[in-house]
């Protein structure tokens, strides 16, 4: 199980005033004192490199630095604070600079355990802060009572209750009895690839344990094409620790 590594950077995304894609049809020179910062999808390319991809299909080249340490074995969620050096190059929209890069943890779906799914992925409640699909992936941005001491376990599961509504999840969160008073915000993307809605729009139900009781949350999406719901996050403060 990877840890997830809470990215503490998004406070400064929300004071800057910037959404997760910037606009980038900007067709003249750009300057290098000019950021971007975006939530991206890292995908590996097989010989030690990668390339990004934003929520809107927005190819990025990271052409700088030329040493990246930074090496995905498999589609990464990640944010990233860059600044464009051009258009079009090479087949991507756009080659950048990557003056940072966070990872953001990312699962595939859970095997749905039936009985024993309170046993194995808990089913503490949580708050919703933000959620969205973008480029294949269910993003949470979420709040729970969180210590600091004790790891969390979060996970997505098939809903396997509703046999004849296929796009159904469910949102698991185990606190591990983590006793704390401090709320504290988590961000997890799920990658989708294994709900195949051969080409159609459909709205996938996202059941979720909140703090004011379960509910169930809708998006579209499309698993042939790229969804963007992109959300606007306003908040003042990001205080995240170790999950997985």
């Amino acid at each position: 199980m990877k840890t997830l590594r809470f990215f503490y950077a998004l406070a400064g995304l929300a004071a800057a005033n910037l959404t997760f894609n910037s606009c980038l049809n900007d067709d003249h020179g750009y300057s290098l004192d000019n950021v971007w910062m975006s939530i991206a999808t890292a995908r590996p390319l097989g010989d030690d490199t990668f390339y990004l991809t934003l929520d809107d299909s927005t190819t990025l080249w990271p052409a700088a630095p030329l040493h990246i340490y930074f090496r995905p074995d498999k589609p990464q969620r990640v944010q990233i604070n860059y600044t464009i050096l051009g258009d079009n190059f090479q087949g991507y929209d756009h080659a950048v600079k990557l003056n940072r890069i966070d990872t953001i943890l990312t699962k595939q779906l859970a095997a749905n355990m039936g009985k024993d799914n309170d046993a194995e992925y808990g089913n503490d409640p949580v708050g919703i802060a933000g959620m969205w699909i973008g480029d294949g992936f269910l993003n949470i941005l979420f709040k729970a009572y969180f210590s600091g001491n004790v790891k969390h376990f979060v996970n997505l599961i098939p809903d396997v209750t509703a046999s004849d509504t296929p796009y159904r999840v469910e949102f698991r969160h185990n606190a591990f009895k983590d006793n704390s008073s401090y709320l504290r915000y988590g961000i997890v993307a799920f990658d989708l690839s294994q709900i195949n809605t051969n080409g159609e729009d459909v709205t996938l139900t996202v059941k979720v344990n909140t703090f004011d009781g379960v509910k169930e949350i809708e998006k579209k999406y499309n698993s042939g094409r790229s969804t963007e719901t992109r959300p606007e996050l306003n908040f003042d403060k990001i205080s995240l620790k170790n999950m997985e």
